[in-house]
């Protein structure tokens, strides 16, 4: 897309489509929102399980993690 086109040109564009074009555009973005969301799931997820594995992790309670957070 190019940096000209600004969001509020996209929503007059979107908006002088019919229900069903619009309803179908958000059905996409949902699901590529949907989509980026698990990816960063996934991401974090994976990321968590690779400081697991180096033993760079740490347990403990709620408060053990207050305090944790307080030293810093």
């Amino acid at each position: 897309m190019q940096a000209s086109v600004n969001i509020n040109t996209i929503l007059q564009n979107v908006s002088s489509l019919s229900l069903e074009d619009q309803s179908y555009i958000t059905e996409i973005l949902n699901n590529r929102i949907n989509e980026k969301r698990r990816l960063e799931i996934f991401q974090r997820a994976k990321e968590a399980e690779e400081n697991y594995q180096v033993s760079n992790v740490s347990n403990g309670n709620a408060n053990d993690l207050l305090k944790l957070i307080e030293d810093d």
